[in-house]
């Protein structure tokens, strides 16, 4: 009888281990799913957005047969960009290290280069083709933490410039020998721009084309005021001191998240004339 109480005082404790054994793993089991479901709640609070130039700024004037194409395409470079967010939400996790690269911005690259290729065809079958550097335009980054502009294109842009004169006279006053400012390209001397930088390289890029036309205005409005050095004083001088500031704003813009670039603002800041 000993040995057979024993046997089973034993039986039963060999039952209890393995119960608090049990117990100990799912509990475990538990715990590591609330883990894994606050690390998921974490991720998806800092899945990344696309972060791009940009274009309409770029546009100066769009020709009134090319407005509708152009707001079209417009459109749709903002459908691109939400598109390309929803597929990094939902692969997040997925693939190596170039997965984002390779299956949402490349992709997303190439569809821009082609949108914004057909808006300087349609605004070049009626006026003007403009020169839009497409490369850097349909290049996109990232915005590491979320967020961003997900449509950052107007749904509606400006129709060809009306001068109070009117638009024959704004002709006449060119053909009789209104010169226009001749400034030196800066946006083909930048480095890479880091993605957080890019917003504010765009605004100041469109603020130097803002520059542009201001002076052109003002050429235009003040022909035959004042003597000789007029013009500059009055008109190249003060663009080259507003240019000189932009162009550095854009270096310390960079400098914050990359190594910050010599644009050599002295010499792009300076203007002359088309005759």
């Amino acid at each position: 009888m000993k040995r057979y109480r024993s046997y089973r005082s034993n039986a039963g404790g060999s039952n209890v281990r393995r119960w608090r054994v049990a117990g100990i793993v799912g509990v475990a089991v538990v715990l590591a799913g609330v883990g894994l479901g606050v690390a998921n709640a974490a991720t998806s609070d800092t899945v990344p957005t696309v972060n791009c130039p940009q274009v309409a700024p770029r546009l100066v004037s769009v020709p009134a047969s090319a407005k509708a194409e152009v707001e079209r395409n417009l459109a749709l470079l903002n459908t691109q960009i939400q598109e390309a967010n929803k597929r990094l939400a939902t692969s997040a996790g997925q693939g190596g290290p170039n997965f984002v690269q390779n299956a949402i911005l490349g992709p997303l690259k190439d569809k821009r280069a082609s949108t914004i290729d057909r808006i300087a065809i349609s605004i070049g079958r009626t006026a003007a083709k403009p020169n839009l550097p497409v490369d850097s335009l349909a290049t996109c980054g990232l915005n590491q933490n979320g967020g961003g502009n997900a449509a950052p294109e107007p749904t509606a842009v400006a129709g060809p410039s009306a001068p109070a004169t009117g638009g024959a006279n704004a002709g006449n006053g060119a053909a009789n020998g209104v010169p226009t400012v001749n400034c030196p390209t800066v946006e083909d001397k930048l480095p890479a721009v880091p993605a957080s930088a890019q917003a504010e390289i765009e605004r100041n890029l469109a603020l130097l084309d803002t520059q542009i036309q201001e002076a052109n205005k003002r050429l235009a409005s003040t022909v035959g005021q004042g003597g000789a050095n007029f013009i500059q004083n009055a008109i190249l001088g003060p663009l080259e001191d507003k240019r000189f500031s932009t162009i550095n704003r854009m270096e310390t813009a960079i400098g914050r998240a990359a190594a910050k670039p010599d644009l050599n603002a002295e010499e792009l800041s300076t203007c002359g004339l088309n005759q």
